[in-house]
């Protein structure tokens, strides 16, 4: 019998962990056996995850765009932790909405900043503790099926994503050598905050409803699933792949 989805003895960071997805995963991650350090880039409500999953979780206020915080979120899980095992790159920002051409280079900035920069600081640091560590790891990057597809207006959320798509890829071939496995997940629209431009536009949601083949948009909880096995050693063979769970959307 093959390796179970549990992550016992496991340490794991997730960004963007105050609310949405990043918060269903870290309690998936939890319930799997794993101890989890949340971070944002405020405090606020991150203490409160951290306080509900219990003893086995911290949380740290980081802002990944930042060098410097990337490595004192690190260096903050291995002192509280000893170690870290998982990293889950979800933070995100999208602070555009509309054509590509119209938009503010300043929002442009912004976006790379953290979907792309910060995700590969990210990688990078627990890639480096890892190799010094001499253990093996995994790395989970939250991108979208905005990667994946045509986006109107969202166009430069959709490039950042697109782009992690293949710093996945990359890393993946790159760190193999070193057991570190590198994966990305590819939501489709979830309930969460950060779709509400669209799910709170009944045109748009029933644009998305029609374009989804199982006529709904999903919970953060369906996405945490995907993130536990892509870190356990269920997926000891899996790198480099990006795991779409949209509802049947991009089919």
């Amino acid at each position: 019998m093959g390796a179970s989805a549990k992550l016992d003895g496991k340490v794991a960071i997730v960004t963007g962990a105050s609310r949405g997805i990043g918060e269903a995963i870290a309690r998936g991650m939890a319930e799997a056996g794993a101890s989890v350090v949340v971070a944002a880039r405020k405090i606020d409500g991150l203490a409160s995850v951290a306080q509900s999953i219990g003893d086995n979780a911290l949380a740290v206020a980081a802002h990944t765009g930042r060098e410097d915080d990337v490595k004192a979120l690190v260096a903050a899980a291995v002192a509280r932790f000893g170690k870290v095992d998982v990293l889950v790159n979800n933070a995100a920002t999208n602070p555009y909405f509309g054509p590509m051409i119209d938009v503010d280079m300043g929002a442009w900035d912004k976006t790379f900043e953290v979907n792309v920069k910060g995700y590969f600081m990210m990688a990078r640091e627990v890639a480096r503790h890892l190799r010094e560590r001499n253990a093996p790891g995994a790395i989970v990057n939250i991108t979208s099926v905005a990667g994946l597809v045509a986006s109107p207006f969202q166009g430069v959320y959709s490039m950042t994503k697109a782009a992690v798509i293949s710093m996945t890829k990359t890393l993946a071939y790159e760190l193999a050598a070193s057991n570190i496995r590198v994966n990305a997940i590819a939501p489709g629209f979830v309930d969460t905050k950060f779709a509400s431009a669209v799910l709170k536009n009944d045109a748009l949601l029933d644009e998305v409803i029609k374009r989804t083949p199982q006529r709904r948009y999903a919970q953060p909880s369906e996405i945490a699933g995907g993130a536990v096995y892509l870190a356990s050693d269920a997926a000891s063979y899996v790198t480099g792949h990006t795991l779409v769970i949209d509802g049947g959307m991009t089919l």
